[in-house]
C-alpha cells in the first residue's frame, strides 16, 4: 500500500497502473489518467474486459461535481426469435453492441470542459497500442482463465489460435494494435462510425451477429446524475438504473440499522447481518431495468422505509432459505485522484470471463456477450427488446465527506459486486481499515458460482472453523474455498483525508496495485 499526497491510481495490472500514473505525473487530469488505464487493461486483461466491451464512469471533485457515464451497448435494432435462454457463447450471444470506447470519449469531453484537460487522446492510448504491439508477460490471472475454460475453447472459432500464450514470454495481439492505432488516428467514434466501425460491422455480420452498421452508430453513452444514500455521515454516490447500484446501496442502507462497530470484524454475526442484508436488498433487484424499456417499479427501493422494513425482517439467530439464481459475469475495476482531489471510479467488462468468445474479423476485438443478461420471458421487465440495455451488474463507487470525495471503490464479480462491497465498505467505514486491510477481509458470495453450482454460501476458510461453523448452525448452507481464492474476484479502493493524504490497494487476489503520480517508473 501507498500513502502520500495526490494523485493516486489502482488497477489489477501493474502496466495499466503505470501508464495512469505517467499521466496524472505530467499533469494529466484523473479522467485523463483512467482512460490511459482503460486501453491497456483492454491489452492485458482481455479475459476481463476490452474495447469490444461496455464500461461505467462515476466522476466527482471536490467542487461538488457528480455525473454518470454510462457506456452501455444496446440490444441490436433487428433480433433473432429467441424461444428460449440467450445463448451464453458464440455469435448468438453478440447481441449488444460495445460502448466501452465511446465512454472514454464522454468522459474526456468532460474532463475538457470542467477540469480543463487537455492531454491528447492519442497520447493516452499510446501505451495500450505498444503492449498490444510489442507484447506483455500475461499475468497468473491471464493463464488461470484460459484454463479454466479449455474445455469449451475448442468451440469458439480461432480464439485458441490468439489467445494461446506460453507462460513466461511475451504476448502479442498485433490486430488488436491496429485497431487502437486506427482509434488514435481518427478518434474514438472511428468505433462507431469510422474505418474501424466498418471493419467491425463488417466482421460481426461474417461472424453472424445480428450487429450492424446502424447499431454501432446509434451506441452512445448516457450522462446521468448518480443516486446516493447517506451511511454514518457519508454519501455512497452509485450509477442509476439499468445497474445494479441500486442493490449496492440498499445493503448498505439495512446495513446502517445495525451497530457493525460494536461486533469484531471476524465475528461471526457480522457476517450474518451482511449475508442477510444481501438477501434482502436482492429480494427487489428484479425490479431494476432499462428505464428508457420498462414500467416504473412499483416502489422506490431505496425508501427509507422499506430499508427500515427490510433491517427488521433480518432475523439474528436464522438465515433466510436463498433459492434465487446467480449471474455470472467478469470484469475490471480501476480508480483514479489526481493532484486537485479530482475523482473518477470505473469498471470495464466484456461481461462473462473472454466475453462472447468470438473475435471480429481480424481486428484483434474480442466482443462481449452482455446480452445474455436479457430475459427471453415475455412481461419481464428486462425482457429484450430492440435498441434495449439489459439490466447491468456494474456499479463503480464514490463515498463523499462533507461533500467531497473520500472513497473510491469497486469490484468485479457480478452479482458478486454488492456483495464483496458490503464487506470492503463496512470495513473501510464501520472499522476504520486501510484499504490494504479492508481489501483483505474475508469474503463470501451468496448463490451459484463458476467453482459450485449449489445455492450455497461460498465463504474464504480465512474467517475461521468456529466463525464459520457458527454461520452454519445459523442456517447458512455454507461451502468454505480457500483464502485469496480468485473466485471471489478483484476490488480496488482509494482513501482521501481532509489532511490532504491519499492511499490506496488493489486486491491481494491478484497481481494489481496502487501507484502515486511521484513513483517513479519501473526500469
Amino acid at each position: 500500500m501507498n500513502v502520500a499526497r495526490p494523485g493516486m491510481v489502482t488497477s489489477p495490472h501493474p502496466l495499466a497502473s503505470e501508464a495512469g500514473a505517467a499521466v496524472l505525473a505530467r499533469g494529466g487530469t484523473a479522467i485523463e489518467a483512467a482512460v490511459a488505464i482503460a486501453a491497456s487493461l483492454s491489452v492485458v486483461m482481455p479475459h476481463f474486459c476490452g474495447i469490444g466491451g461496455d464500461a461505467i464512469w462515476l466522476v466527482a471533485d471536490r467542487q461538488g461535481r457528480q455525473r454518470c457515464f454510462l457506456g452501455i451497448g444496446q440490444a441490436a435494432g433487428r433480433l433473432p426469435a429467441h424461444d428460449a435462454a440467450i445463448p451464453l457463447r458464440g455469435p448468438a450471444s453478440t447481441i449488444t453492441s460495445a460502448c466501452a470506447v465511446d465512454s472514454w470519449d464522454r468522459a474526456l469531453a468532460y474532463s475538457a470542459a470542467q477540469w480543463g484537460g487537455t492531454q491528447p487522446f492519442a497520447d493516452l492510448v499510446a501505451p495500450a497500442i505498444a503492449l498490444a504491439r510489442d507484447g506483455y508477460i500475461p499475468a497468473r490471472s491471464q493463464h488461470f482463465w484460459f484454463d479454466f475454460r479449455r474445455d469449451e475453447i475448442p468451440h469458439w472459432g480461432r480464439f485458441a489460435e490468439h489467445f494461446s500464450a506460453v507462460p513466461g514470454e511475451p504476448f502479442t495481439q498485433p490486430g488488436l494494435a491496429r485497431s487502437l492505432s486506427l482509434l488514435a488516428e481518427d478518434g474514438c467514434r472511428s468505433f462507431y462510425d469510422g474505418r474501424l466501425g466498418r471493419q467491425l460491422a463488417e466482421g460481426l455480420a461474417d461472424a453472424g451477429s445480428p450487429l450492424r452498421a446502424a447499431d454501432l452508430a446509434a451506441t452512445r453513452t448516457r450522462e446521468e446524475a448518480p443516486v446516493s444514500l447517506d451511511y454514518r455521515g457519508l454519501t455512497l454516490l452509485a450509477p442509476p438504473a439499468p445497474t445494479q447500484g441500486l442493490s449496492t446501496l440498499a445493503i448498505m442502507g439495512i446495513l446502517g440499522h445495525f451497530d457493525l462497530a460494536a461486533l469484531p470484524p471476524s465475528s461471526p454475526l457480522r457476517y450474518h447481518l451482511l449475508v442477510e442484508a444481501v438477501k434482502q436488498a436482492f429480494l427487489d433487484r428484479q425490479l431494476i431495468a432499462d428505464p428508457d424499456g420498462s414500467a416504473p417499479p412499483p416502489w422506490d427501493v431505496l425508501d427509507p422505509r422499506r430499508l427500515a422494513d427490510k433491517a427488521s425482517a433480518i432475523e439474528p439467530g436464522r438465515a433466510l432459505a436463498w433459492p434465487h439464481p446467480y449471474r455470472h459475469g467478469d470484469t475490471v475495476f480501476f480508480a483514479a485522484t489526481d493532484e486537485q482531489g479530482r475523482c473518477a471510479s470505473v469498471l470495464q467488462s466484456t461481461y462473462f470471463d473472454w466475453g462472447s468468445g468470438v473475435l471480429v474479423g481480424d481486428t484483434g476485438v474480442l466482443w462481449q456477450n452482455r446480452g445474455a443478461a436479457f430475459s427471453t420471458v415475455p412481461g419481464d421487465r428486462n425482457a429484450i427488446k430492440p435498441g434495449k440495455r439489459p439490466f447491468y451488474t456494474l456499479n463503480p463507487g464514490i463515498a463523499l465527506k462533507n461533500g467531497k470525495p473520500h472513497l473510491l471503490y469497486g469490484t468485479q464479480g457480478a452479482d458478486g459486486q454488492p456483495q464483496t462491497l458490503s464487506v470492503l465498505l463496512t470495513g473501510l467505514i464501520d472499522y476504520g481499515m486501510t484499504p490494504e486491510e479492508a481489501l483483505a477481509q474475508p469474503r463470501f458470495l451468496l448463490g451459484r458460482t463458476f467453482s459450485d453450482s449449489r445455492d450455497s454460501l461460498k465463504i474464504e476458510a480465512s474467517l475461521g472453523e468456529a466463525a464459520i461453523g457458527r454461520l452454519a448452525a445459523l442456517g447458512h448452507e455454507v461451502a468454505p474455498l480457500p483464502a485469496l481464492s480468485p473466485i471471489f474476484g478483484q476490488a480496488g479502493a482509494i482513501r482521501l483525508t481532509d489532511a490532504g493524504t491519499v492511499s490506496g490497494a488493489h486486491d491481494p487476489r491478484g497481481e494489481g496495485e496502487a501507484l502515486r503520480s511521484i513513483d517513479p517508473p519501473r526500469t
